[in-house]
């Protein structure tokens, strides 16, 4: 039996297609879920992925958090399902109050689009174990609300509990602080991350087939759970 992996589509989502060909590419099934309902159809695992849900009004992913779906999610979470957020999904993840800090307007109030060095800090995550520990992984990236900002108290307590996922190398693009690109919660099975792994899953197509690792440490926490 194959993981059914859900992948959450918001009005303005952009990205639920190509998430689903990256959970169909780690050889796991992927389960359509809308904003509206709450049944998440009995997934073993969710991708909230990247667009602009709700078009960014009032602030990226603050309207997607009370969508009907995320009571689920949120509630599924707490419960110990592996959860991934994507650009907008990481931001949703956020204001869902899943994951601390929060994103604000790049440094430099630009739009952002270009292939992104990533170093994995953490390997020991639902969705990071088919990694080395510092391995060096190359992912698009594409966003203008991607600065990771949180109080000192927060970016303390997420590195010295080793909450950083993953760090941006070779350059800091959007002024994240500690370079931050990703984040877990305190029981790893929450990621975030601003940066697009499912562009990096077919070395044809993306800058590297980096990204599907993310998707296989998925169907492996669903095999050895």
């Amino acid at each position: 039996m194959s993981a059914r992996i859900g992948v959450i589509t918001f009005p303005g989502t952009l990205d639920d297609g190509d998430a689903a060909r990256a959970v169909r590419y780690a050889d796991a099934e992927a389960v359509p879920l809308w904003h509206a309902d709450e049944d998440l159809k009995g997934v073993d695992a969710v991708v909230v992925p990247g667009g602009f849900s709700y078009g960014d009004y009032l602030r990226a992913g603050v309207i997607a958090r009370f969508a009907p779906v995320m009571s689920s999610v949120i509630e599924a979470a707490h419960k110990g399902m592996p959860v991934l957020g994507i650009c907008n999904g990481f931001q949703i993840l956020c204001e869902a109050g899943l994951l601390p800090g929060a994103m604000i307007r790049n440094a430099g109030l630009h739009f952002i689009c270009r292939d992104q060095w990533l170093r994995v800090e953490n390997n020991d995550t639902a969705w990071t174990t088919r990694y080395d520990k510092d391995a060096e992984i190359l992912i698009p990236m594409k966003n203008i609300d991607g600065c990771f900002v949180a109080e000192q108290a927060t970016l303390d307590e997420l590195e010295g509990e080793g909450r950083v996922v993953f760090r941006y190398v070779g350059g800091n693009p959007n002024g994240s602080r500690n370079d931050i690109a990703g984040i877990r919660s305190e029981n790893g099975r929450v990621v975030g991350l601003m940066p697009h792994p499912e562009h990096a899953i077919d070395a044809l197509t993306g800058p590297s087939d980096d990204g599907l690792g993310m998707f296989y440490s998925a169907v492996d926490a669903f095999v050895s759970a």
